[in-house]
């Protein structure tokens, strides 16, 4: 077996190939987090999550949680989280935001990549969170089939990953034809940009959950609308038709298709996970 030579130190990417995050917590949660498209992320996945999974607040493996939003959102439902991340910037950024919200609810942090999680966090999981990870990956097709092997039977994997058409849209709409034509699409993972480097599409997380066994039970496109927009919505009433149309369209065929994320279940065969309809009451919970 061959073992992967270091970098050299001037490398942006791990051992792995892989694109982490330390000294960019700021520009990562300015640029995926703030603003308006930060804000419909977060509020789609708040009416999303409760339908798409079934939750019954089982113990939760976050997947490279940087800044801890989602584990935020799962601890405030009932749910035990471990909170794995490879950047050390990122997750003490999440552990001090974590602490003072959900202090008493047991939040574990792991400080590891996904590729280390077998040993480090083995389960058998019955449920995961791997949300805008896989894109940043040397190699995604290896992390889902890791992903994959961490689930119980009957385990349910929550997955969003960067969608690659989106991206060739949105470069097309910017008048960035050549690079659409060439699929010029790929980040280099270089200085301080933020374009990943392994944008998925719809049919290789289809082909791939196949041939590892995993089932794929529910799809959704988060902001199929505002990428693609001449300018952002500027009052609070703009704000809120955007959001209503995002939320109409985000399973509806074929506006799905052009979400800047896919969003999925995966299920491990195995025995049954209760419907989503068994999920855990949000009422009176804190928005994600």
């Amino acid at each position: 077996m061959t073992v992967p030579s270091s970098p050299p130190p001037s490398s942006p990417l791990s051992i792995h190939g892989d694109r982490h995050f330390d000294g960019l917590a700021d520009k990562f949660a300015a640029s995926l987090y703030g603003g308006v498209r930060g804000e419909l992320r977060l509020a789609l996945l708040d009416r999303l999550l409760p339908e798409m999974l079934g939750l019954r607040g089982q113990p939760l493996l976050d997947v490279g949680g940087g800044l801890g939003q989602l584990s935020g959102w799962f601890a405030e439902r009932g749910h035990p989280v471990t909170l794995a991340e490879p950047s050390a910037e990122m997750l003490e950024r999440a552990r001090e935001t974590l602490l003072e919200t959900s202090a008493e609810r047991g939040i574990t942090f792991v400080p590891a990549p996904l590729q280390a999680l077998p040993e480090q966090a083995p389960g058998p999981w019955s449920l995961i969170a791997c949300h805008a990870v896989l894109e940043w990956l040397g190699d995604p097709r290896a992390a889902l089939a890791t992903l994959a092997g961490l689930l119980a039977p009957g385990g349910q994997l929550s997955l969003m990953v960067f969608n690659r058409d989106a991206l060739r849209f949105s470069n097309v709409v910017k008048g960035n034809l050549q690079k659409a034509l060439d699929d010029r699409l790929e980040g280099k993972g270089l200085r301080r940009r933020l374009t990943p480097i392994s944008p998925l599409t719809h049919a290789q997380i289809m082909t791939w959950s196949a041939e590892l066994g995993l089932e794929v039970h529910e799809v959704a496109g988060i902001r199929v609308f505002h990428d693609y927009l001449r300018s952002p919505p500027q009052t609070d009433d703009d704000r809120e038709r955007l959001l209503e149309l995002e939320w109409r369209y985000c399973r509806v065929d074929p506006h799905w298709r052009l979400g800047r994320y896919l969003l999925y279940t995966l299920v491990r065969p195995g025995s049954s996970t209760p419907p989503a309809s068994s999920t855990i009451s949000s009422q009176n919970q804190e928005p994600l």
